[in-house]
């Protein structure tokens, strides 16, 4: 028996295959252009094996309230191509069979809580720091979800006392997604981040804003861990910063785990997405 997954990002569609053991069998990197072009490719590659269900994990603004008329589609998605499409209809249509539906960072928290870094526990968010800022939730060992996902990287934020910027989100100006994403580091500084790896004032502000979020995150879900992944957390001095601001903000006023566990990076690296795919495969065929 065959499982699928497809990791449907921004800029890329990782699908790979594997067996029950989570053996992957074949996998594949596709570019994120038009539906059409796209699932044209992904199509090909799946057609080769006879699947038993299929795992999604997709950039969104996705539809993932099961009661509604567009359970199911890309909704909001700055990427226009994309917007208002039946992604989950046009996979169903095509092979019949299971498929489980959720956003990129519920897949790769669900593979971290699995087979990572929160292995053991029931709970754990999974924040991603790149391109953009996406946060996913599990939740008594579920994926957390009520009438849509979680957006947990358009939280509102205290600025930065030595800050000005205007931030760079089309919504919402000057959330977490605008002031501390990659291009919001970029813009802010006019270089990439990797170009300002010893400046650091750069990352003490990029700590900052970090550092709030995870305590309000803390603060609503308790989660028993919180992962950080995503090209800036590529940044080795970043993690331990955001820690020392959590701290503060913190204030000591709830007592959580030692920080050093509380807040980790993926064990499964860039394979969080993919393997939390591949679960949900796997328990949609159960």
């Amino acid at each position: 028996m065959m499982y699928g997954a497809i990791e449907a990002g921004g800029t890329k569609f990782v699908c790979a295959v594997s067996d029950k053991q989570l053996e992957i069998k074949e996998r594949v990197s596709i570019p994120t252009t038009t539906p059409e072009e796209t699932l044209k490719q992904v199509f090909d590659f799946f057609d080769q094996y006879i699947l038993a269900s299929i795992g999604i994990g997709s950039f969104g603004p996705i539809d993932v309230n099961e009661k509604s008329a567009t359970y199911g589609y890309v909704t909001s998605t700055p990427k226009t191509a994309w917007k208002n499409f039946d992604f989950l209809g046009a996979v169903k249509q095509r092979y019949g069979i299971p498929v489980a539906w959720t956003t990129d960072v519920n897949a790769a928290a669900y593979g971290e809580l699995k087979k990572g870094s929160a292995q053991g526990t029931e709970s754990c968010l999974y924040l991603t720091v790149g391109t953009g800022i996406g946060g996913g939730a599990v939740v008594d060992g579920k994926v957390l979800s009520g009438f849509g996902h979680p957006e947990m990287g358009h939280l509102l934020v205290s600025m930065h006392p030595d800050d000005d910027f205007e931030g760079v989100c089309p919504y919402h100006g000057n959330c977490l997604e605008g002031v501390a994403a990659g291009p919001a580091i970029e813009k802010r500084y006019g270089k990439k981040g990797y170009e300002l790896a010893e400046d650091k004032k750069v990352w003490e502000i990029e700590a900052f804003y970090l550092a709030q979020a995870l305590v309000n995150y803390t603060l609503i879900l308790s989660p028993e861990k919180i992962i950080l992944g995503g090209g800036v957390m590529k940044q080795t001095q970043l993690l331990s910063m955001i820690k020392e601001q959590f701290t503060q903000l913190m204030a000591g006023y709830v007592a959580t785990p030692s920080l050093d566990e509380y807040i980790v990076t993926p064990e499964l690296e860039d394979n969080a997405g993919i393997t939390g795919c591949l679960l949900m495969a796997i328990e949609a065929n159960l």
